[in-house]
């Protein structure tokens, strides 16, 4: 079989899957900003399809203290992350009055329901059980969120991580309830400490671990400066809360030990 470009990326059919949905009669143009739309949102799922791939071999990666590994996948994933944030630019090249120009025909749809990031958002650690409301219970959707929500986070894997090392870690961290949301261990700590003055493989791991923490927050303060700018605060499609609960997600750290060590240090 001969495969081409078209056919080993399935183009044909990728280049079929924006249909928008302004289109009231069957001579008539849909909305000319709905493509760009659809075509961000689609890109965006990609995107959170290949960071959960990434994030899962970082996860393997730091549980068998893999440090090279960690840190390459981890500047990986930076790297993507970089392009999502920048993709907001994109969007914001659309004026309030050209979204609504299309928004009724949203109808229920809303971001909410992405449950690629409700996966990438369990996987970090950022867990909250609300969210499994926003997909059919028993769907397809649904059921992926509720696996990632009762499966451990990058946090656990990079408290296995500190241990494979040689470093103590406690039991208590290597044995907590994966569901909830990591809180700060002034043991944990005083390892960090150690490991920061003199371990430099460890470190620089812990550094990359940071940035990604930063990121996070950056690309939710964009993403919350956005709908703002495109709706203000009105409520969001699909009926979501829209910007109110946004903000409410802002500066949430997924690894709270490697900020609060930076005054010690």
């Amino acid at each position: 079989m001969n495969i081409t470009y078209g056919s080993y990326l399935k183009v044909p059919q990728l280049l079929a899957l924006q249909q928008p949905c302004s289109v009231q009669t069957s001579s008539a143009e849909p909305e000319h900003d709905e493509m760009l739309f659809i075509i961000i949102h689609q890109v965006y799922e990609l995107w959170f399809k290949q960071q959960l791939h990434e994030g899962d071999r970082l996860a393997r990666a730091l549980t068998a203290g893999n440090a090279v590994q960690s840190g390459s996948t981890l500047k990986r994933m930076l790297t993507i992350l970089k392009t999502m944030v920048q993709q907001i630019d994109v969007l914001e090249t659309m004026t309030p009055v050209e979204f609504l120009s299309f928004r009724s025909f949203l109808s229920s749809a809303s971001g909410f329901q992405s449950w690629q990031f409700r996966e990438f958002e369990c996987l970090l650690g950022n867990k909250n059980p609300r969210v499994l409301a926003h997909n059919a219970e028993g769907s397809p959707e649904r059921s992926a969120i509720e696996k990632r929500y009762n499966a451990p986070t990058v946090f656990d894997a990079f408290a296995r991580f500190i241990a494979a090392h040689g470093h103590a870690v406690p039991s208590a961290l290597l044995t907590r309830d994966v569901t909830q949301p990591p809180v700060e261990s002034p043991e944990f700590q005083a390892t960090l400490l150690s490991v920061y003055r003199n371990h430099p493989t460890e470190r620089s791991v812990c550094e990359l671990l940071v940035d990604l923490d930063e990121g996070i927050q950056e690309w939710r303060y964009r993403h919350v400066k956005m709908v703002e700018r495109t709706i203000g605060f009105k409520q969001g499609t699909g009926g979501s809360p829209g910007a109110a609960y946004l903000r409410t997600t802002l500066f949430t750290p997924l690894f709270p030990d490697l900020w609060a060590i930076r005054t010690s240090l």
